[in-house]
């Protein structure tokens, strides 16, 4: 298996994961150096993981054939058009972007260098939910809660683009139709934006999803319900488990799926890895992403302009 020479930027809590998992992955990709503006920290992880930290991610232009940019969103425009017009595929925690113009040019830009953009909605690649999705299709109505403690971190943005986009994403590759109307509302509660956010998406095939995100709850749950025709679906990405529900004459029956559990950002880094390796489209490319962050914003641009104190 041909080797991928890769580098991460930006290597905070999410990106020393991503830094974590590529070395874990030796036989497939070889960590040639990492970027962050803190040169202290990025110093002693490289001395850790036996990489090179270059203070000036323009320095990996030439060295790697592939990125991670963990950085804050506030720099996925930037440092995502920097890898992308250097030819350089690159992954990119989510959100896509800070807007849809900043989505758009990174999305035109991989188009233009035939390089492969991935959008880190890291669901996707939950165990629990590759064993759900191809029976979840017909999906009536969908119920999804994903609750956090305080974070102290991603403060650069609000519940909807930190937490509840994950959700978005998740349902919006569920469900084959156009989304029709967004309902929200939502409150600060620690910070100056958004905290608490519930929200009901209506598509015009009918099919309907209630959405609710926190990130001041005291416990940790990252859950969805999926009605489909005579059945329900439980998941919980949490403990990597799923059941299905069914109508046994006039009685309900209770069914376990067979999930091979996998560390869900081992199995994204991996795709990504094979993406570029077989020349594939991945799961989640720049489109999805953006089409994620047009809704986020939109369900933000509601709750910020009516509901924020």
């Amino acid at each position: 298996m041909k080797k991928i020479k890769v580098a991460v930027i930006g290597v905070g809590h999410l990106g020393s994961r991503h830094l974590k998992t590529y070395h874990q992955m030796r036989d497939q990709a070889e960590l040639v150096g990492i970027s962050d503006l803190d040169k202290d920290a990025g110093q002693k992880l490289a001395r850790e993981y036996h990489t090179t930290f270059f203070p000036d991610a323009r320095d990996l232009i030439g060295k790697a054939e592939a990125v991670s940019i963990c950085t804050p969103t506030t720099n996925h425009g930037a440092t995502g058009l920097l890898c992308l017009n250097a030819g350089i595929h690159t992954l990119i925690e989510k959100p896509i972007a800070m807007n849809i113009d900043e989505a758009d040019l990174l999305v035109n830009a991989a188009r233009e260098h035939n390089v492969k953009l991935q959008v880190g909605h890291i669901e996707r690649f939950n165990s629990a939910f590759q064993a759900i999705k191809d029976i979840a299709r017909d999906a009536l109505f969908i119920e999804c809660h994903r609750l956090n403690k305080f974070p102290n971190r991603s403060l650069d943005i609000g519940v909807v683009m930190d937490l509840m986009i994950h959700d978005i994403d998740i349902v919006q590759g569920l469900i084959n139709a156009p989304l029709a109307d967004i309902q929200a509302i939502g409150i600060n509660v620690l910070t100056s934006k958004d905290d608490i956010a519930n929200v009901r998406l209506t598509f015009a095939n009918r099919s309907v999803c209630n959405l609710t995100a926190s990130r001041v709850s005291p416990e940790v749950m990252r859950k969805i319900r999926i009605f489909i025709p005579n059945a329900y679906i439980s998941l919980d990405y949490v403990k990597q488990e799923a059941f299905i529900y069914r109508k046994d004459g006039t009685t309900i029956t209770r069914t376990a799926l067979p999930i091979e559990k996998e560390e869900p950002l081992r199995r994204e880094l991996a795709h990504f890895l094979e993406c570029i390796r077989e020349d594939k489209k991945p799961l989640v490319s720049g489109t999805e992403g953006r089409d994620a962050l047009k809704t986020a914003l939109d369900i933000q641009n509601i709750i910020w302009s009516e509901h924020l104190k």
